[in-house]
């Protein structure tokens, strides 16, 4: 089941679920979700690879990052893939899991954002993918709300919480790492 704004206020409260949102998401929200803000933009260097116990990713080059003093912007270009970074933290209890989806403005811009499940257990700023698949430059804001988060209720005991190696927001793993 989707929580709601009354449930998850509860969980701000009691277990910090979430930290960061925009003034708007904590005064306002709409619907049952809350909106993810875009802090750092990194593009992607070297090589990766993924074994069946070691992998490694490639390395990240910081392109742009959000300060909330300045305003400034980035230009996705056609074709090209960035991982991003939320200025939101998340702190999911164990009975609590999300889904992070793009804003109907960043696909109808031609993005296409590539984010994975969030377990139970979870602690950290969220990693993303953006590609720019559409025809035309597309600019954003940093700081500017571009994806949304959804959180859901998990039946039952989870066998284990959240564990892996991108626990804290880690963005990428600095070169060959076995996988827990």
């Amino acid at each position: 089941m989707i929580l709601g704004h009354s449930e998850l206020t509860k969980l701000i409260k009691t277990d910090n679920l979430i930290t960061g949102l925009s003034a708007r998401d904590q005064k306002d929200p709409e619907g049952c979700v809350f909106d993810l803000q875009l802090s750092k933009i990194y593009e992607l260097k070297g090589r990766a690879f993924l074994g069946i116990d070691e992998r490694e990713t490639p390395e990240l080059v910081e392109v742009a990052s959000y300060d909330p003093q300045k305003r400034s912007s980035f230009i996705f270009k056609p074709g090209n893939y960035y991982m991003v970074k939320t200025v939101e933290v998340v702190n999911m209890p164990e009975n609590i899991a999300a889904v992070v989806k793009p804003r109907t403005t960043t696909f109808r811009s031609g993005l296409y954002l590539r984010a994975g499940f969030i377990n139970p257990g979870y602690n950290g700023t969220l990693d993303f993918a953006i590609k720019n698949e559409g025809p035309i430059d597309v600019e954003i804001e940093l700081g500017a709300r571009f994806a949304q988060i959804f959180f859901m209720e998990v039946k039952g005991k989870a066998v284990n919480t959240y564990r892996g190696q991108w626990q804290g927001g880690k963005s990428n793993t600095r070169g060959r790492e076995k996988q827990i």
